[in-house]
């Protein structure tokens, strides 16, 4: 059972996936020990994921291990369709494609929500919230599940401290091998290839304007420099302004960047960052974007009732002319820049986020009987196991403590 856009382009995404393979050496390697083992063997997974190449390796590596897997896409734009033929075509239950509308989205959660799965995998929490709202009954039965967005986790935090959750969820994003590389690097590097695609703009010499400094606004505020653009964060959590400031970026409020900025980009996993007063003293030409999980950080609303003209002048980019005749452009549509308008993170940095997802369900699996409903963050073993996999892929070798250097550690009577 599928539902896809086309299954004749399954070659095309064959061939996609085994490029991916061929750069996620940990998640393979842990394909291997899965074949194996067979640790997920008789397990239901519904997973709620960008359908992308790397999500093919992930999908692959579990049913690898003896699962039975449930897919549906995490935004209505990111599924790769060549991907989701490639995953129909090997009997995945996948429910996905690019430009799905509301309503279709959500039928596709539906979808795997009623599949009665033991474990959920999810980004953004969208499957989360179903299974706590809607289907309360099919959640009360999950063994538990895994996160892989700060934004989604915020959002399972808000239900724990509310309704309490029905089941116990492993916070994949807040594991170090994840965050310190998924939403700097990844996010960083594929931000910027969503803007240049959709745009083809030099960087250098404009005024790039990040919206937030958490692990992904450092990212992509890094690697913006690093193109030649002049650096302005925003923000409202002093002690990420004052990082951003000793990191050598200028410091201000919105109200301020947005009267001299080319780009703007956020990454705050809130809404109404960019708002209409925002918008009408912008300069002609700037260019917005968005790389939070959700489309509501740029008020769109706000920019369709503002403006007096749309139309689309390249792919995934539409100019909105304002009645003083100032044009602001959108990259697509306001949603996930790096996957609407590009390909989403490279598969190698990828490799470790979701070796924490693969390795996260067997976990639960391991412990389910044990496990209370609440959020657990995966152990630092397992985060350092993945770490060392991932070295070993790159052919780099480390130091190890010696028995008396482990002593020391250990001890609190040596002093001066």
């Amino acid at each position: 059972m599928y539902r896809i856009a086309n299954p004749d382009l399954r070659d095309s995404g064959f061939k996609d996936v085994e490029w991916a393979e061929r750069h996620m050496p940990v998640l393979m390697r842990i394909r291997s020990e899965f074949s194996r083992d067979k640790p997920l063997a008789g397990v239901r997974i519904a997973a709620v994921l960008h359908v992308t190449k790397e999500t093919a390796v992930l999908v692959r590596t579990l049913i690898s291990g003896g699962a039975d897997v449930w897919l549906a896409g995490s935004n209505p734009l990111s599924t790769q369709d060549a991907v989701a033929a490639a995953l129909a075509g090997e009997g995945v239950h996948v429910f996905a494609w690019r430009g799905q509308t509301s309503r279709e989205y959500y039928e596709c959660i539906t979808q795997v929500a009623v599949s009665k799965p033991n474990i959920v995998i999810d980004d953004g929490a969208d499957l989360h919230a179903y299974l706590h709202d809607v289907l309360r009954e099919v959640g009360s039965s999950v063994w538990g599940g895994t996160e892989e967005t700060t934004t989604g986790v915020n959002r399972l935090r808000s239900i724990e401290r509310g309704t309490g959750l029905l089941y116990p969820v492993i916070a994949v994003n807040d594991s170090l091998t994840k965050y310190m590389f998924d939403n700097r690097y990844g996010t960083g590097q594929s931000t910027i290839d969503g803007i240049l695609r959709a745009t083809n703009i030099l960087l250098a010499g404009k005024v790039f304007v990040v919206a937030g400094y958490g692990w992904v606004g450092r990212g992509i505020a890094m690697r913006a420099r690093g193109m030649g653009a002049r650096v302005i964060v925003t923000e409202v959590d002093p002690v990420k302004a004052l990082e951003a400031v000793m990191d050598g970026f200028e410091v201000m409020p919105m109200s301020k960047a947005c009267v001299i900025g080319d780009v703007f980009v956020t990454a705050t996993g809130n809404k109404g960052v960019i708002r209409e007063e925002h918008l009408k003293t912008m300069r002609d030409g700037a260019l917005l974007a968005n790389a939070g999980h959700f489309n509501v950080e740029v008020s769109v609303d706000a920019l369709e009732r503002i403006a007096v003209g749309k139309r689309g002048v390249r792919p995934n980019l539409d100019e909105y002319t304002l009645p003083d005749g100032k044009r602001l452009y959108l990259i697509g549509e306001g949603r996930l820049v790096n996957l609407v308008a590009a390909e989403g993170h490279p598969s190698e940095v990828m490799d470790m986020s979701f070796a924490n997802q693969a390795l996260a369900v067997k976990y639960i699996v391991t412990n389910k009987d044990t496990l209370e409903r609440r959020i657990y963050t995966l152990p630092r073993d397992i985060d350092n196991l993945i770490a060392k996999y991932k070295l070993l892929s790159m052919n780099i070798e480390i130091d190890e403590l010696t028995e008396e250097q482990i002593h020391y550690l250990a001890a609190w009577r040596h002093g001066t």
